[in-house]
């Protein structure tokens, strides 16, 4: 496995790296990771067997840049290693000897070795990033088990802060409620993030499924894509999806329900979605006050 302290994240990416990747915005890396994550995705180098390792280098790559204190500490080590390169590239074989007198004459006399001072502050960095890098995998892994738990649950990572406006949390008016019934083909997170993406970008999608019925929380970008997206996906013809708001906007002036239509929707999301959604939603809010601190 490739040493993550010897890998130019900017450059997995695409991404031009030294000064200029280190002025780069987080919405430049984010687009830049979709890009190549289309890319490199296995289930489009299927003849590739180096497929699935490439695209986990890149979402490895991809969770440093996007962690504020592991980007500083990796845009650190790549300053003290462009310093070490320019000043030996500028000291020719004369100037080098004089240097290595110089030297010399310093180490002789208890004063601080430069060369060995950098190497220091490089190795420190470094140390500190590994650290990082190993606390992201760390909180990544532990937000997988934690969202993972229940029959049939799947989870695609939240691309993006959920803290939206300085509030920490997710914003109900921003979450569709989304159910199928189980006959023919399903649907996956990737199904539900390609159906939904045209409405607005999807931050996170929860699916869970039952035996007979199955059921998803997408939560958008923004209450726009919600109003959008509801009422206009209808997925497979032959497995349509119910799609509704989460909370609907308070604006909304809810029509009159016709006699037998609250059972006919608690029929087709299932008796246990209400239980399924208060979970999920506060392992949500767990985790985006996770990613503030």
């Amino acid at each position: 496995m490739v040493n993550p302290m010897d890998v130019d994240h900017y450059k997995v990416l695409g991404l031009p790296s030294g000064e200029e990747g280190a002025n780069l915005t987080q919405k430049e890396i984010t687009k830049a990771y979709r890009e190549k994550a289309r890319d490199l995705h296995p289930d489009k180098r299927k003849d590739d067997p180096n497929a699935h390792e490439n695209f986990i280098k890149l979402k490895s790559s991809y969770e440093i840049l996007v962690d504020e204190k592991a980007r500083k500490l990796f845009d650190d080590l790549l300053r003290v290693k462009r310093e070490q390169q320019r000043r030996f590239a500028q000291q020719d074989s004369k100037r080098r000897k004089m240097m290595s007198d110089l030297e010399d004459r310093e180490r002789a006399s208890f004063a601080p070795d430069p060369a060995m001072k950098a190497k220091e502050e490089e190795e420190r960095i470094a140390r500190k990033l590994k650290e990082e890098i190993a606390r992201i995998r760390a909180m990544q892994a532990n937000k997988g088990a934690s969202m993972g738990t229940g029959s049939g649950q799947e989870k695609v990572g939240r691309e993006g802060n959920s803290g939206v406006g300085g509030h920490v949390g997710v914003d109900k008016e921003r979450v569709l409620k989304v159910s199928w019934e189980k006959n023919g083909e399903g649907y996956t997170a990737e199904k539900l993030r390609e159906l939904f993406s045209r409405f607005g970008e999807v931050e996170d999608i929860v699916v869970n499924s039952s035996k007979k019925k199955g059921s998803a929380l997408v939560v958008m970008a923004t209450k726009h894509a919600v109003d959008a997206a509801t009422g206009s996906v209808s997925g497979n013809l032959d497995n349509p999806l119910l799609v509704v708001p989460l909370k609907p906007s308070v604006a909304e002036f809810p029509a009159p329900k016709k006699e037998g239509q609250s059972d006919r929707l608690s029929n087709l999301v299932g008796a246990g979605y209400q239980a399924f959604e208060d979970a999920v939603l506060n392992k949500l809010t767990k985790a985006a006050e996770k990613q503030q601190k």
